[in-house]
């Protein structure tokens, strides 16, 4: 029974596909989905600067391959020794971002929302990486262009954009 019930299924499944790719236009069925493929951290070039306002640090990844390729959508962004990472605004799921040979993609991070924060931590590194199961680049206060230590609460961080007037946006629109 449990067999004949799958054989219907996949039955009427095959029909239901046949039917629509019946219906597609002339050419759409015949091409096959193309993947994208993950980018090599070799290809990718990491960066990292504070802004004016040392709430925000810019972020930054450039695929310097050949090839289009795809990062987490989410930039994972930890802070010295601290547990944990920058939570993305809005919220959401790792998943694939296309980033265009010779292109770069960007994110804003905010580390703490009030300077003056009685519960602030404070770091002297930051990391940065494109996916999760790549290594990120790490760092230092002077490559970041601080000049303190980076103060740290509940960091958020927007998703990957294309350019950094459009991060700086996405945070501004969900954190205000």
């Amino acid at each position: 029974m449990r067999i004949r019930s799958v054989l219907t299924v996949s039955t009427v499944a095959t029909a239901g596909a046949a039917l629509l790719l019946a219906a597609a236009p002339q050419g759409l069925a015949a091409q096959p989905a193309v993947k994208v493929p993950v980018c090599k951290a070799k290809v990718l070039k990491i960066g990292a600067k504070q802004a004016k306002d040392t709430r925000i640090v810019h972020i930054t990844v450039k695929n310097t391959g050949t090839r289009t390729c795809t990062i987490d959508r989410l930039p994972v962004v930890t802070f010295g020794d601290l547990d944990g990472a920058a939570q993305p605004v809005p919220s959401g799921e790792s998943g694939p971002y296309k980033l265009v040979a010779g292109k770069t993609a960007y994110a804003t991070v905010r580390t703490i929302a009030d300077l003056k924060d009685p519960e602030a931590r404070r770091v002297d590194s930051i990391g940065v990486s494109a996916n999760p199961n790549l290594g990120g680049r790490l760092f230092t206060l002077k490559q970041l262009g601080a000049t303190k230590k980076v103060k740290v609460w509940e960091p958020v961080t927007t998703w990957w954009k294309a350019s950094q007037a459009a991060a700086d946006k996405s945070l501004k629109k969900e954190v205000g």
